[in-house]
């Protein structure tokens, strides 16, 4: 079985490997099979295999029936409307039951719209968690935001077009209204745009604008708390702990001023007994 990453928009984004998959496989399964011959016929691609609809709602019924494929010897592709299937998308099912068959499974790589927005969003990205979409609900989507609150690492979101503006004011309220972020909307299409900025302006701006199309949101990750303040006795023995190590006293009340975030002359009284 094949996992293809397809286009997100710009069909010039198309592997070669993925127009080979699609010409070969004996089964294709499409999560929209409109778009997938829309997309054969841009990319000049005769799909000659059996297609079939592979999509959420039909997934549990449908995976027997292409585990049965692979039992016979075909070669399963799996495509859906763009990206790589399995992330927030058809796929996950299929391929776990693939594999408990004992049937191999690889991938076809292409786009991914998680990790082309982080790459753009200009928010640190050498560590990330993929979060999908949120709860549709207010209550819901507010409850799990305010477990994600305090995550360090950036945090990358799907969300629909229709709720992006409820969804942006609710991010300000749990995670800050400075928060930074970044909205990635219609990546790679001809009207692909960027929004980088504080929270509450990206929730304001989707208020006025009401935007349309696949987007993806990128949040920076949570600040780093500031050390709690020690007690009094704490923060002079932590001065003459680095005394002992050879520290001037200056410098050895600098750097625990430094620490927990604490104005030097408030280290120096404690220790000098003012």
């Amino acid at each position: 079985m094949v996992l293809v990453g397809a286009p997100l928009g710009n069909v010039g984004d198309a592997s070669a490997r993925l127009r080979e998959v699609l010409s070969t496989a004996d089964v294709v399964a499409a999560e929209d099979t409109r778009r997938l011959a829309r997309l054969a016929r841009d990319l000049d691609v005769t799909v000659t295999g059996r297609v079939v609809s592979y999509f959420e709602g039909n997934d549990e019924k449908r995976t027997p029936e292409l585990v049965e494929a692979l039992a016979g010897g075909a070669v399963v592709a799996v495509v859906t409307d763009g990206g790589m299937p399995s992330v927030s998308d058809p796929g996950y099912r299929l391929v776990r039951a693939a594999l408990d068959a004992g049937y191999p499974v690889t991938a076809a790589p292409g786009p991914s719209a998680v990790t082309t927005a982080l790459a753009l969003s200009g928010l640190p990205s050498d560590r990330f968690v993929f979060e999908g979409f949120l709860p549709r609900t207010g209550s819901n989507r507010r409850s799990r935001l305010w477990e994600l609150a305090a995550e360090p690492r950036t945090l990358i979101f799907f969300e629909a077009p229709h709720r992006i503006a409820d969804m942006l004011a609710d991010l300000a309220a749990t995670f800050g209204a400075e928060r930074p972020a970044a909205v990635c909307r219609e990546l790679t299409k001809t009207y692909e745009e960027i929004r980088r900025d504080a929270a509450a302006e990206l929730a304001a701006w989707a208020i006025r604008t009401e935007p349309r199309g696949e987007i993806t949101v990128v949040v920076g990750g949570a600040p780093p708390r500031p050390a709690e303040r020690p007690a009094d006795d704490d923060l002079r023995a932590a001065v003459a702990e680095r005394e002992g190590a050879g520290l001037s006293r200056r410098d050895a009340i600098q750097e625990v001023a430094d620490e927990y975030g604490i104005r030097k002359r408030e280290v120096y009284a404690l220790v000098h007994g003012q």
